[in-house]
């Protein structure tokens, strides 16, 4: 995983909750997760879109 370790990892979380205090970390996830999901939708954007132009493609050859 990006060669980090269980250990790296945790030094990690406790960086994180040493900067930004328990209380934000839950917020800070869920705004990293919205964050992923959006550009994840936005990546399959252009997949459905081309599927649509080749269909049309299609219907025009024929």
């Amino acid at each position: 995983m990006f060669g980090l370790g269980w250990p790296e990892l945790g030094l990690i979380a406790i960086a994180a909750v040493l900067v930004f205090g328990p209380k934000k970390i839950p917020e800070l996830g869920n705004a990293l997760g919205k964050t992923l999901r959006g550009f994840k939708e936005e990546m399959n954007k252009p997949d459905e879109e081309t599927a649509k132009l080749d269909g049309q493609e299609d219907e025009n050859k024929s």
